[in-house]
C-alpha cells in the first residue's frame, strides 16, 4: 500500500489540538478601536497593539486615500526599480528625526526589517548573542545570518558578561541584540547596562522598538529615548503598523549602515517597496505624535489605572513597565477556557499558549482609547476567574 507523503500533517495539528495549542482566525468588522465587532458580538478590545489608537483615526484614513489616489494602490516593484517614491524618502526622514539617528530605511514589514538586518551586519565569522525572550523575527534573523547564535537569560546582564568574557575573542564581529519593549510580557530590556557591556567588549547593539515607539520615551521616539541613549551608537529596528496604525517596518542608525543595508539587506533590495498608502499613513501618524503628546500621555494614565486596579483586588500579573500587562494560568487549557469566558462577558483578552511563550497568560494590551469603565469591566471579569490573592 502505497504511503501518502502528507499524512504527517494530519498527525501534527491533532497533536496540536490535544495539546491546546491549536489556532484560528476570527472575523472583526469596522474600523479599529477600544469595542470591536467580532463575529457580531461587541467586545472591549483587549488585544490591540494599537497602542494611540490611531489605526482607525480620520487623518490616516484620509492620508492613505490620498496618496492612492495620487500614486495608486501598489509600489510596483523594489525599491531600488520602479518601487521608490519621494513619500518613503519623506517617511525616511521623519523617522530618523524621530529616532534622533543621522538615517532611516522603510521596509515592507518589521519582520522583514529585522530578517534582512541581521543577515546583512553579520555571518558565519561572527557571534549573536540574543535575549532567550526575543520576538521570533529577531531569532530568525539570527538563524539566517548563519553567525553562531547564544541566547542569554532573560535581561541577565551579568550572564551576557560572562558569556562575552569566555567568547567574544573567537569572533569577528559580536552582535547583541535584544527587544526594547518584550511582546509577551511588557516588561523593558536594561538598554543601559547593555549597551556599557557592547563598549567594553566591542559589540554592535541591536534593539527592537516595534512596541516601544510611539510609546515610550519624553516625544514617543521609543525605548533608547525613555534611556537616555539617544546618542549612543546602536541600530534600532521597529514597526509601523502598532502605534503609528500602519504597515512596514524600518532601520534606524547611522548614514553608513543605512547606505549598507541598501545594498546587502536581500529582505529590502528583491521586496516590493512599501504601498503608498501605508507610507501616507505612517507619516502622518508620525506627525500627529510629534504636534500632540495627548494621546500617548492619556495611554500612561491607562496603564496606571489599571496597574492600581489589579493591585488593589490582588490579581497576580507578570512584572510591566509598558501597556502590555499579562496575567498567568496553571496551564493552556485554563488560560483558554478564562478568553473563552471573559467573551462572553464581552471582553476580547486573547490567551497566549506555548510555543509562543513557555507559560499561558492572558495577555492585555491597553489602548489610549480605553475609558475607565472599560478597565473597570476587565477587573470584574478577572475576578469571576477566581484571580484574586
Amino acid at each position: 500500500m502505497a504511503m501518502n507523503p502528507y499524512d504527517w500533517i494530519e498527525q501534527s495539528l491533532d497533536t496540536i489540538h490535544r495539546a491546546s495549542w491549536y489556532r484560528s482566525v476570527k472575523s472583526i468588522q469596522g474600523r479599529p478601536g477600544a469595542i470591536l465587532c467580532l463575529e457580531g458580538q461587541e467586545l472591549v478590545n483587549f488585544a490591540s497593539n494599537d497602542y494611540l489608537g490611531l489605526a482607525g483615526d480620520e487623518r490616516l484614513v484620509q492620508a492613505a486615500i490620498t496618496a492612492t489616489a495620487e500614486l495608486g494602490t501598489g509600489a510596483t516593484g523594489s525599491r531600488l526599480l520602479t518601487g521608490h517614491r519621494s513619500l518613503h524618502q519623506a517617511l525616511e526622514g521623519a523617522i530618523a528625526q524621530l529616532k534622533q539617528t543621522e538615517a532611516a530605511l522603510v521596509f515592507s514589514s518589521g519582520y522583514l526589517a529585522n530578517l534582512g538586518t541581521i543577515a546583512a551586519i553579520v555571518g558565519q565569522q561572527d557571534l549573536i548573542l540574543s535575549d532567550q525572550f526575543n520576538h521570533s523575527s529577531l531569532k530568525n534573523g539570527a538563524k539566517l545570518s548563519g553567525a553562531f547564535v547564544i541566547e542569554y537569560p532573560h535581561n541577565r546582564v551579568d550572564h551576557l558578561g560572562q558569556i562575552l568574557r569566555q567568547h567574544r575573542q573567537n569572533y569577528r564581529r559580536t552582535l547583541i541584540m535584544t527587544d526594547g519593549v518584550f511582546s509577551m510580557d511588557g516588561d523593558l530590556c536594561p538598554l543601559r547596562p547593555l549597551l556599557n557591556l557592547a563598549i567594553e567588549f566591542d559589540c554592535m547593539t541591536l534593539v527592537d522598538e516595534a512596541h516601544g515607539t510611539g510609546v515610550l520615551g519624553q516625544t514617543g521616539a521609543g525605548c533608547v529615548e525613555h534611556f537616555g541613549c539617544s546618542d549612543q551608537p546602536l541600530i534600532q529596528v521597529g514597526t509601523l503598523s502598532k502605534a503609528l496604525g500602519s504597515l512596514g517596518g524600518y532601520v534606524a542608525g547611522s548614514a553608513s549602515l543605512i547606505d549598507f543595508l541598501r545594498n546587502r539587506a536581500s529582505s529590502w533590495i528583491y521586496t516590493t517597496g512599501l504601498t503608498p498608502a501605508d507610507t501616507a499613513a505612517a507619516l502622518a501618524a508620525i506627525k500627529i505624535i510629534q504636534e500632540n503628546p495627548q494621546p500617548r500621555v492619556q495611554l500612561w494614565q491607562n496603564i496606571e489605572q489599571l496597574q492600581e486596579l489589579l493591585k488593589h483586588h490582588q490579581i497576580p500579573t507578570f512584572p510591566s513597565s509598558s501597556p502590555i500587562i499579562c496575567i498567568p494560568f496553571k496551564d493552556a487549557k485554563t488560560a483558554l477556557k478564562a478568553s473563552q469566558q471573559l467573551q462572553e462577558q464581552g471582553i476580547f483578552a486573547p490567551a497566549i499558549r506555548p510555543p509562543t511563550v513557555s507559560t499561558s497568560r492572558i495577555r492585555i494590551s491597553l489602548m489610549a482609547t480605553h475609558q475607565r469603565i472599560h478597565l473597570e469591566k476587565l477587573i470584574q471579569g478577572l475576578l469571576t476567574q477566581g484571580l484574586s490573592g
